[in-house]
């Protein structure tokens, strides 16, 4: 990590394109696909913690395929869920339980029907008694996709784990969500994606971009003048300004890093 000339503090090997998404699908301005497979992993491990399915273990995974007409959500179409096992209860067992205990209850919470019983896949390869780093770990980072808009929106080169807010691989991405959620909760734009592109020695973005994909309230003009005046995107701007260089991160080990009320890039301007 190093230091500019203008004093604004910046990683090592800090250059790229990163890229920050919201739209009114959810309260939480996410999309509702990444939205539902966060609240259904959350159920996973909600029902094993209290004990209510006593025969899972820990780790799970989960995909969800949400139809759209005209920007409008129609309904969910596909579900795929992966709960880890003991060894005393059956598939058969598990893929009954899984969609009565974890399932319907997330899709009743967001008033959607269960998709046809041949579009809801449950531990497709079969039993799962082995979970965790012991059958599946690597050294790349996390899925950035997981970790932010679920393939819905375009993310960008780097995960953010291991890295502190000096990269801006990391306070970037967190930059562009505060932009982009800001803007629709404001109803200036139904969707927005925000793009911000950095490059080594130079504080400020060489790229700054909105998109809203025809749904602007308001002129391309008025969206940049709203983000200047919300947050200098300088990294030091950036790191100051949503006060990134506390202990906060933890609870971005698991269900992702957007959509979550008690982070900084999460808060809405008044």
């Amino acid at each position: 990590m190093g230091v500019d000339q203008s004093g604004d503090v910046i990683g090592a090997g800090d250059q790229g394109m990163m890229y920050g998404f919201a739209c009114n699908d959810t309260p939480e301005l996410m999309p509702l696909p990444i939205a539902l497979a966060h609240a259904l992993t959350r159920r996973i491990d909600s029902a094993r913690e209290s004990g209510e399915l006593k025969w899972l273990r820990p780790d799970g995974k989960a995909q969800v395929t949400v139809q759209y007409a005209k920007n409008k959500v129609v309904g969910v179409e596909k579900l795929v869920l992966a709960v880890a096992h003991d060894e005393k209860i059956t598939a058969e067992q598990v893929r009954s339980q899984a969609i009565d205990k974890i399932v319907k209850p997330v899709l009743d919470k967001y008033k959607f029907a269960l998709p046809k019983d041949e579009n809801i896949t449950v531990n497709g390869t079969g039993l799962w008694h082995i979970p965790g780093p012991e059958s599946d770990a690597g050294l790349t980072g996390r899925k950035i996709v997981v970790d932010t808009y679920g393939g819905f929106a375009r993310v960008g080169g780097g995960a953010f784990s291991g890295k502190d807010p000096s990269k801006v691989d990391r306070s970037g991405a967190y930059a562009a969500r505060y932009i982009a959620k800001n803007i629709v909760a404001a109803g200036m734009a139904d969707h927005c994606e925000v793009g911000l592109a950095y490059v080594i020695g130079q504080p400020k973005p060489l790229m700054q971009t909105i998109h809203t994909f025809g749904t602007s309230k308001v002129s391309d003009k008025e969206l940049h003048a709203f983000k200047d005046k919300l947050i200098d995107t300088s990294v030091k701007g950036i790191c100051d300004g949503l006060d990134l260089r506390r202990p906060i991160y933890s609870q971005t080990s698991a269900y992702g890093h957007f959509g979550k009320a008690d982070l900084p890039w999460e808060k809405l301007v008044a």
